[in-house]
């Protein structure tokens, strides 16, 4: 008999009588069997040891072995995670999207996208498709192939509101619109106006090139006006006719210069400071760098000495120049920054052209920046020069000059210190020699207070002496602002006098395209007068020109057949340009103080090499 045992072993008396047990009669199989079935929970602990945890403290992932408890917090971090920002990521995601809208633009903005769009109005030659001008057409396709020499003069752009092409201004505009991309590309670039800039000086400077052999290293002719009029001419011509330029038919003669340092020094400019906004473009930079180079070659040439304007009646009425040392300023501080090459920084510092050109005399009209003179450009430019690289001798006595006239031009145009007159509406009287048209002197002036404003912001200086008064930068700026308001609206007449800029502006400007409509006619030379005698609106906006403007009493006249109002210009317009450029901030604000010395050497010399090592 076997019965339980609790205590590890029989409680019964072995009968000593009873015959032995044979092991080996068991089956033991069986007999495991059976013990098995009456081990209880204690007898299997003793056998078996504890009983394990129900849970395990660490687990085996595999490649790590972690405590649960820090799996349980990693699995739950990643579900709130989830929760917090990645869920919401993905049903951002997949929402509709309703992006805000960008600041508008500025009022300056606004105004420089119309005013670029004047320019486009004005080209001539074979229009590209998309030249956004639907009452403009091919024009002047023939310029140049009525003379003896069969020259291509296909291209650039008409002056004003005739059909003339004056290339002295039109080099000025050039350069203009070239500072300011220089100056401040990224505004362009930010308001997308970049590449219709660019577009818009190269067909400038394609047809300037036009204008001179420029693939010549020394020449003996430009080219310096196609069409015009002479004073008292009976003949049928861009003044005696109001055509529209597609319509032209009669002659249009071309002038010759043989000499003009003047012309000259201004294409120079032109072509260099061009090729500092094409440098991205090395082929045609470097055409621009030579034409400059040729053309600047010529207005050096003693020989050729001679204003380029000088007897000549189709050109002295109109764009008669006073002098061209300031060109040799100009044009060699240009083709300096242009090339690097030393010799042009020596002219521009020599004290024989400031001398003659008569940039220290502190004349009223040599701190007036126009088409004619480019002294308080030229010394700006090399003031910019001095206070950004500093390079001392032998140029700083020059630079310094320079740059103290720059000042006292700064300090001239405001009008607390009365060096000009000023209308009692707020505009600067800054052209007492001609009173008319005023605007593109004040639009000049505006962009020369705003740039050196960004000059002085861009080197931490605060502000310029002017005598005993110190004058912080902000009201350079002031200034500058006042005058574009001024010419946006902001004066007696509460007119804009840039072309489609507000809701009240000229409507009978002096402009033979614009004044006469589209509609597939053909005008004669005379018959088209009806439309500038005409007291009706022009049928076609030239939106983004500005006009002359007013006169000293803040008056004006909306009147087509009044030019000294109403007619722009493309050396007004380029002033315009520039000066909305350095005041708008829809693009950001500053200049870019290092691509305009992209091309000036080192102004020392590179440190020596180190000593070769000491050897015993």
């Amino acid at each position: 008999m076997h019965s339980q045992n609790h205590w590890g072993g029989s409680f019964e008396i072995a009968d000593r009588d009873a015959a032995p047990v044979v092991e080996d009669e068991w089956d033991r199989a069986a007999l495991t069997h059976e013990q098995q079935q009456y081990l209880d929970e204690t007898q299997q602990s003793w056998l078996l040891g504890p009983p394990e945890p129900n849970q395990k403290k660490y687990i085996d992932l595999g490649c790590i072995v972690c405590s649960r408890k820090a799996l349980k917090w990693t699995l739950w971090s990643i579900v709130i995670a989830f929760v917090v920002i990645a869920l919401p990521t993905i049903i951002a995601k997949t929402l509709p999207k309703h992006r805000a809208k960008p600041p508008p633009p500025d009022n300056y903005t606004v105004a420089l996208h119309k005013a670029l769009l004047f320019f486009n109005a004005q080209k001539s030659g074979k229009l590209p498709k998309n030249n956004d001008i639907p009452w403009r057409g091919d024009s002047g396709l023939t310029d140049g192939n009525n003379t003896d020499f069969k020259w291509d003069l296909v291209g650039g752009y008409y002056d004003a509101g005739d059909n003339t092409k004056f290339h002295f201004p039109m080099s000025f505009a050039m350069t203009m619109l070239s500072w300011s991309v220089i100056e401040y590309e990224h505004k362009y670039r930010s308001i997308r106006e970049y590449d219709h800039i660019r577009d818009l000086i190269k067909w400038g400077t394609d047809y300037l090139l036009l204008t001179f052999n420029s693939s010549a290293t020394k020449i003996d002719k430009i080219y310096s006006q196609v069409g015009g009029s002479q004073n008292g001419s009976t003949i049928p011509d861009d003044h005696n006719c109001w055509m529209r330029p597609e319509d032209m038919d009669y002659n249009r003669p071309v002038q010759i210069a043989n000499a003009g340092p003047d012309l000259a020094g201004e294409m120079a400019a032109a072509l260099a400071a061009a090729s500092i906004v094409f440098r991205d473009n090395d082929a045609y930079s470097k055409k621009l760098v030579k034409g400059a180079e040729t053309v600047f070659a010529f207005a050096r040439d003693p020989g050729r000495r001679r204003r380029y304007s000088d007897g000549n009646p189709f050109i002295e009425p109109y764009y008669n120049s006073t002098g061209y040392f300031d060109e040799y300023m100009w044009g060699s501080a240009w083709l300096y920054y242009a090339t690097g090459n030393n010799s042009y920084i020596s002219l521009a510092t020599n004290p024989g052209i400031p001398k003659n050109s008569k940039a220290f005399s502190m004349l009223l009209g040599q701190s007036v920046l126009s088409w004619d003179n480019k002294l308080p450009a030229a010394m700006l430019l090399l003031t910019r020069y001095r206070i950004f690289l500093n390079p001392g001798y032998p140029y700083e006595d020059m630079l310094k000059m320079y740059h103290n006239v720059t000042i006292l031009n700064m300090c001239s145009y405001l009008e607390q210190f009365k060096v000009f007159n000023w209308t009692s509406g707020g505009m600067i009287e800054l052209q007492y020699w001609k009173p008319q048209q005023p605007l593109q002197y004040v639009a000049n002036t505006a962009f020369l207070a705003s740039l050196f404003a960004d000059y002085l912001n861009a080197t931490g200086v605060p502000g310029m002496n002017c005598g005993p008064y110190f004058i912080p930068s902000d009201v350079l700026r002031s200034f500058a602002t006042s005058q574009m308001d001024y010419i946006l609206g902001n004066n007696p007449m509460k007119m804009s006098y840039v072309v489609g800029y507000g809701s009240k502006f000229p409507r009978h400007v002096h402009h033979r395209g614009a004044s006469i409509p589209h509609n597939g006619k053909k005008y004669s030379c005379t018959g088209g007068f009806q439309w500038r005698n005409t007291p009706n609106p022009n049928p076609n906006n030239i939106t983004g020109a500005m006009v002359g403007g007013p006169d000293r009493s803040d008056q004006f006249k909306d009147v087509r057949t009044n030019h000294n109002y109403t007619e722009p210009t493309m050396a007004g317009n380029a002033g315009l340009v520039a000066a909305l450029a350095s005041l708008t901030t829809t693009g950001g604000t500053g200049i870019d103080k290092n691509t305009m010395f992209s091309a000036v050497p080192p102004l020392y010399p590179p440190s020596p090499p180190p000593p070769a090592p000491w050897k015993p």
